[in-house]
């Protein structure tokens, strides 16, 4: 990809960790040991509600960044309605698919990856939401939430969330229209989809967190993307909120 200041902006706020610092053996081998069996394989997920919910003046009083989960499963009707509310499709227009998310110049530049650890009827994996089939498909098997964890500067709940949302960009899907400017429209648009999403776990009893500390590379490596091509940008933590 071209190199521009937008581009320059996005990678020298990354955070790095130092190559050599305690663990770097340990994390890659993990990683290794999850991506060493790569899937393809698809999951079709429960269609979603698109007339009922509650109403939106009582889901946005009610949304609070949640850090502490039950370690209780989320059904797969859940996570189904979550990532249709954040990224689905809601209009067909011909062969043109129009989101529930607004997105600069209907380009739709960002990927919703689901890192799931307790979702019923869902093996725990690192999976790729594809809005246009309301559908997964699993690139990874086992539990990537401890990894997601300690690249997320060890921000234990992520670990905790019964799954992780992890949003990357494709650069080049807007930089072509918009060069330089279009990296302000990527995280306006990761700001929507991660809205949506925390408002839809609001409506179904459940909690989350955004979270966008973390170690960018790792994070890539986890979801084996080119970072020079697609890059995370956003994490979503979501569970059943703890009441202690």
């Amino acid at each position: 990809m071209k190199q521009n200041i937008g581009y320059q902006f996005h990678t020298e706020t990354k955070y790095l960790r130092e190559p050599y610092s305690a663990g770097a053996f340990e994390r890659l081998r993990n990683q290794e040991t999850i991506k060493r069996r790569p899937l393809d394989r698809t999951v079709a997920l429960p269609p979603p509600d698109r007339k009922n919910g509650f109403p939106l003046y009582a889901v946005l009083n009610a949304r609070r960044s949640v850090r502490e989960f039950e370690d209780r499963p989320v059904s797969l009707e859940a996570l189904s309605q979550i990532l249709w509310a954040a990224y689905g499709v809601s209009f067909r227009a011909g062969d043109f698919l129009f989101r529930t998310a607004p997105s600069a110049g209907a380009l739709y530049p960002v990927e919703v990856y689901v890192a799931a650890r307790s979702v019923e009827k869902l093996n725990p994996g690192l999976y790729h939401f594809a809005p246009a089939s309301h559908s997964l498909r699993q690139r990874y098997e086992g539990d990537l939430s401890p990894l997601l964890a300690e690249a997320a500067l060890d921000q234990d709940f992520l670990a905790e969330a019964s799954f992780n949302l992890i949003l990357t960009a494709v650069f080049e899907r807007t930089t072509w229209k918009y060069g330089a400017r279009c990296f302000r429209y990527i995280y306006l648009d990761a700001g929507h989809i991660v809205q949506n999403a925390a408002l839809a776990a609001v409506s179904l009893g459940l909690g989350s967190c955004p979270v966008a500390a973390f170690f960018d590379d790792e994070v890539n490596a986890l979801v084996g993307v080119n970072p020079a091509r697609e890059s995370a940008i956003y994490l979503l933590a979501v569970g059943w909120p703890r009441n202690d």
